[in-house]
């Protein structure tokens, strides 16, 4: 079997070599049953994404039907095996290769070392930037929600936050303590890692917070949870959080209240992304 990396450049190299136009791969990859996205395609041969294996021999195989078509003498895509290779009718050369080239070398180990980490927070990132909210100004559908969730708990404050590259969002505000502030200090940035609702009780007495600056600072924060909001494809782009400069409890009951209010906030995003 071909290392998935060697496999993902030579076909990159063969869509480079004969110009194909990435949305006539992707319609020619669809029609054999293709699952992957128009983006997650564009990814692949970009080199920021690893697909598995049966989508990796689809696109390769549609890529090479293209060429077929063409009568292209270019190099053709990689399959994941020589059996593949020989059943698909498209024998490549590539496929029997081996890393030998130096610039193949290091795009593989460039690859290896981002497709644990990088590709997901690309498609996050891409995820946040289609519901077009980031930077845009309040909302009363939004700020309807943080009031009511600031009022029903009792706290100084609720926001509702997004999370881009480098900077956290406020969208929506009610209460003194919420702001735009780097992503490496933000409560919410540790929200999106996870499914469920994030809990700091006592943000003096946490590991991990005590020594954040908006607790050793203004404004002070102690109590804080939050439940994530996802944007198109499912990605964790933000949160709904209830924040105050006080320990406190959160029960059982408190949670699933939060999770309605995440929920109403959720609606308000899909309607904004068009998933409805």
């Amino acid at each position: 079997m071909i290392n998935p990396f060697l496999q993902q450049w030579f076909t990159a190299q063969a869509v480079a070599e004969a110009a194909l136009a990435p949305d006539r791969i992707w319609a020619n990859y669809r029609t054999l049953g293709g699952r992957c996205d128009c983006v997650e395609v564009g990814a692949y041969l970009h080199g920021l994404l690893l697909i598995d294996n049966l989508q990796r021999d689809m696109l390769s195989h549609a890529i090479n039907e293209l060429l077929d078509d063409a009568a292209s003498p270019a190099r053709r895509a990689a399959y994941t095996t020589d059996d593949v290779s020989l059943k698909s009718g498209s024998i490549t050369a590539s496929s029997f290769e081996s890393c030998t080239d130096a610039a193949l070398k290091k795009f593989v180990t460039a690859s290896s070392a981002l497709f644990a980490h990088d590709d997901q927070e690309l498609r996050r990132l891409d995820s946040l930037r289609r519901t077009g909210l980031m930077g845009t100004p309040a909302e009363e559908r939004f700020d309807r929600i943080t009031r009511e969730a600031q009022q029903m708990f009792g706290v100084n404050s609720s926001s509702l936050a997004l999370i881009g590259e480098h900077q956290q969002f406020i969208k929506s505000l009610a209460g003194p303590i919420g702001q735009n502030v780097p992503r490496s200090i933000s409560f919410c940035n540790e929200t999106i890692r996870h499914d469920d609702v994030t809990v700091v009780h006592d943000a003096l007495k946490h590991e991990q917070f005590v020594s954040n600056p908006l607790v050793q600072r203004k404004p002070h924060i102690r109590f804080y949870a939050g439940y994530p909001l996802t944007g198109p494809g499912g990605w964790r782009i933000g949160s709904l959080c209830i924040v105050d400069d006080r320990p406190r409890g959160f029960t059982s009951d408190d949670e699933t209240r939060l999770l309605a209010l995440a929920a109403r906030a959720q609606d308000e995003l899909e309607s904004t992304d068009g998933r409805k």
